[in-house]
């Protein structure tokens, strides 16, 4: 059972001050814990992939983190270089101010690019739940489905809140089936961890991997 939930987090340091040795230390967490990935910015890829060569653990990057604002040109090259680089996943925030000022067609094609500069490999999208209302939260959901991404994630861990029941909930109502949903901030024990999964969770963004399975 405890290697059935290493396989849903996703072992997760983005604080500014995060250094190389903190880096060094979550890859080796992940691998001796079989976590299913890392979940770094992208200045720290290339420790991460001389440090998890040879592992199953996979190789997370953020893209316009943490508030999603830059230009989709931008955004595109950032996950361009991240999968050059050797990274397998992309977690990116939608572009908030676009879906809350209308401009659906927008976040649609800003995630759309980033899909297509992903060339194939998991595109995660921060809808920031915080920041939105119901209404909101689910056209954000519908929205990340019809431009082609393959999870919506609640949380940047940088906005207000984090992840709550009810959201995981009405986005895996949102989005159906087909896409993962990954609960992300302030899931920090394995009965959170648990609920995000009854929920619908079917991945889990903690720095609190390790308390997590030393619970188990």
């Amino acid at each position: 059972m405890s290697e059935d939930m290493a396989g849903y987090i996703d072992h997760t340091l983005l604080k500014p001050e995060a250094t190389s040795e903190d880096i060094i230390k979550l890859c080796r967490e992940a691998r001796e814990n079989r976590f299913y990935s890392v979940c770094i910015n992208s200045s720290y890829l290339e420790t991460a992939v001389s440090e998890l060569k040879g592992s199953r653990v996979k190789i997370c990057v953020v893209v316009g983190f943490p508030l999603g604002a830059a230009t989709t040109a931008v955004k595109a090259f950032e996950t361009a270089e991240a999968i050059a680089g050797g990274a397998e996943e992309i977690d990116m925030v939608l572009h908030i101010g676009a879906l809350k000022s209308g401009n659906e067609q927008y976040v649609i094609d800003d995630i759309s690019a980033v899909v297509r500069a992903a060339a194939g490999k998991t595109v995660k999208v921060i809808i920031e739940t915080g920041l939105l209302t119901e209404e909101e939260k689910g056209l954000a959901c519908r929205l990340v489905k019809q431009a082609g991404a393959h999870f919506v994630k609640n949380s940047s861990g940088f906005g207000p809140g984090g992840a709550t029941i009810a959201d995981i909930l009405l986005m895996r109502e949102a989005v159906g089936p087909e896409l993962g949903v990954k609960a992300s901030a302030g899931v920090r024990t394995v009965k959170d961890a648990r609920a995000m999964i009854k929920a619908g969770a079917t991945r889990i963004g903690t720095s609190a991997g390790i308390r997590i399975m030393e619970e188990m």
